[in-house]
């Protein structure tokens, strides 16, 4: 594992402190770069997490995916190889020292390019695993990573030198520790195809899911199609399709006068009583108590 070098981390502070003008995800114009501040502990916020890396210089941050919880801080970086239904909650930060992180979306045909473009073992065969992992972070990620914020400062070179260093990134990730489970990009493989699953369930989280149908996409067995889309999300489909569900009403709730009946019908409910409690269930509230919670903040 390569050295970390220091200056790097103390200038990614500093770059991170100024380019957050408000608290939470702040974009920057490099379209998949964005940078992460939060100055209190926060309550859990519930979100479908994009394939990306995340990177904490300061404060602490918790992911909670199914049941297992993945806690990451300075010198940490966190991945997630494919969409993902998650609760997140900063539970280190003060003003005087927030939370500060980055973010690097990327999508599949990346990978993809990286593992054409070299002669990067891979195994199709490989057992499918958890779709996201927590690792330390190593001196030959954070060197590509200074070079890619660094552009931020010249937006001319953005168009042709934030690609490649994206790039390496990602083949640094893919070259370190756990970097086998980015490898989802390889047709036929396991994780592959219970991706093709996720993208399936999320097109149509609001009907009725027919787990033979999935099955069939993903060419495999009803029980091997549940084993193996548990052993990558850490979830059973059906459980999969209720967080899209329940997410979807909670923003739909927030954003609209509809009343939690109509919203359940909306996302696929066919009883807004079962709604109710599944709500209550992973909210922690009702949905007509979350929402005024929410909008008393």
């Amino acid at each position: 594992m390569s050295e970390i070098n220091v200056s790097y981390l103390s200038e990614l502070i500093q770059v991170i402190d100024r380019n957050t003008s408000h608290e939470g995800v702040n974009e920057t114009s490099i379209n998949s770069l964005f940078f992460i501040r939060e100055s209190h502990i926060t309550d859990p916020k519930y979100r479908v997490y994009k394939p990306s890396l995340c990177i904490v210089v300061s404060g602490v941050k918790e992911l909670l995916l199914g049941n297992e919880r993945f806690k990451y801080g300075p010198r940490n970086y966190l991945v997630a190889s494919v969409d993902l239904p998650v609760t997140g909650q900063v539970i280190e930060a003060t003003p005087n020292a927030p939370y500060l992180a980055l973010k690097i979306e990327f999508n599949p045909s990346q990978i993809l390019e990286i593992l054409t473009d070299t002669e990067f073992p891979t195994n199709s065969k490989v057992t499918a695993k958890r779709a996201i992992f927590v690792n330390e972070l190593e001196g030959s990620i954070l060197d590509a990573v200074i070079r890619l914020v660094r552009l931020l400062d010249s937006a001319e070179d953005i168009p042709i030198l934030a690609p490649i260093f994206t790039k390496e990134i990602l083949y640094r990730v893919l070259r370190g520790q756990n970097g086998s489970i980015l490898q989802l990009a390889i047709e036929g493989s396991t994780t592959n195809r219970i991706s093709e699953v996720i993208e399936q369930i999320k097109a149509n989280f609001y009907k009725s899911l027919r787990i033979e149908e999935l099955a069939e996409i993903a060419n495999m067995s009803v029980s091997s199609l549940h084993r193996h889309f548990k052993d990558v999300t850490a979830m059973s489909p059906l459980q999969f399709q209720k967080h899209l569900r329940l997410q979807e009403a909670r923003l739909l709730l927030l954003s609209e006068s509809s009343d939690a009946a109509d919203v359940a019908f909306r996302v696929g409910y066919e009883s807004p009583s079962q709604f109710s409690r599944e709500y209550s269930r992973l909210f922690g509230f009702p949905p007509k108590e979350d929402l005024k919670r929410m909008r008393a903040k």
